[in-house]
């Protein structure tokens, strides 16, 4: 193989300094052990498939997997992009942050492999859980309200995830419910695996021609300059707060992108959910500070949230 060949970089051998850092092994997963059962999604960047890894475990002589294939790979920009995002991934180990098992590079187009979570998006899930619908599943049974315990529950999932990617230095830029993934019992990880741009068209705000923005999830700096940092995940992330106590509402679902716009960079902010206790919402407030630097520390949320958690019965009599 040429020196200078792009696939060197994900050799299953290869490690490499990323800022700083020395990346983890990258697993190389062959072609002919990936199986497709069903389309998933599909977005700007490809399609994402149910399907099965052979022996991808030593437990397991078959793994069901998310398969997320990748188009345009050809130019140096994208492959470039590509082989930075598996690097970012492999660094990252936690039981709220969605599995990154390894890539297909014998592929065309080249696959990324994660776990698969059975209870889809975490949008869809509080949607079909919310007092507001009756939603039933594949058996011919309704879906159960979600309780209050039960927001509580993932917000803390959540938070924990996010706490542990502002420790590694890990920007999301796209935190949403849309972003997050839920299997059994009610367990959520955050993930992005970018079909939503399609899946939710709605939630982004197209700039120019290729780029998309998921502008209700955004602060005034991202708006307006683009800068995207650990305090902008924390605004997002009270946005997310926002969307699980509402059951998946749209963020600012009465105003076009334009206006919302306007409202978040006068200062304008979301109201408080009906459902939502006075102290989550005080945790929203303190994600959403006009200035960065005075926006509460993601640890700080993640705490706060628990001591909420674990005082729930307690709790749970004051607020209902």
């Amino acid at each position: 193989m040429p020196v200078n060949s792009r696939k060197m970089v994900i050799n299953p051998n290869y490690c490499s300094q990323a800022d700083g850092v020395t990346s983890k092994e990258i697993r190389y997963i062959a072609q002919e052990k990936i199986s497709f059962i069903q389309i998933l999604g599909e977005g700007a960047f490809g399609r994402v498939y149910l399907g099965t890894v052979d022996y991808l475990t030593r437990e397991e002589p078959t793994t069901m997997v998310a398969v997320k294939t990748l188009k345009d790979i050809d130019h140096d920009e994208a492959w470039h992009n590509f082989t930075r995002e598996v690097q970012l991934l492999a660094n990252l180990s936690h039981d709220n942050i969605v599995r990154f098992y390894g890539v297909s590079i014998d592929s065309d187009p080249p696959m990324m492999v994660f776990e698969y979570m059975e209870l889809g998006d975490l949008n869809n899930f509080l949607r079909n859980r919310s007092p507001d619908l009756v939603v039933y599943d594949s058996n011919g049974k309704p879906f159960e309200i979600l309780s209050c315990s039960q927001l509580l529950n993932i917000s803390v999932q959540v938070a924990c995830g996010m706490e542990y990617l502002a420790s590694q230095h890990f920007v999301h830029r796209d935190l949403a419910t849309r972003n997050c993934l839920v299997g059994g019992p009610l367990v959520v990880k955050i993930g992005d695996f970018g079909m939503s741009r399609d899946v939710y068209s709605t939630d982004y705000y197209r700039v120019g021609k290729n780029t998309m923005l998921p502008i209700r999830w955004m602060p005034p700096e991202s708006i307006l300059h683009r800068k995207f940092t650990a305090e902008s995940d924390v605004w997002s992330f009270g946005v997310l707060l926002w969307e699980v106590f509402t059951y998946g509402r749209q963020p600012w679902y009465e105003s076009s992108n334009i206006e919302v716009i306007q409202h978040v960079t006068c200062g304008r902010r979301l109201v408080k959910p009906d459902a939502c206790p006075q102290d989550i919402y005080h945790l929203m407030q303190g994600c959403w500070a006009h200035e960065p630097e005075n926006r509460t520390l993601m640890k700080t949320i993640y705490k706060h949230l628990s001591v909420m958690m674990r005082n729930e019965p307690e709790y749970l009599e004051v607020i209902e």
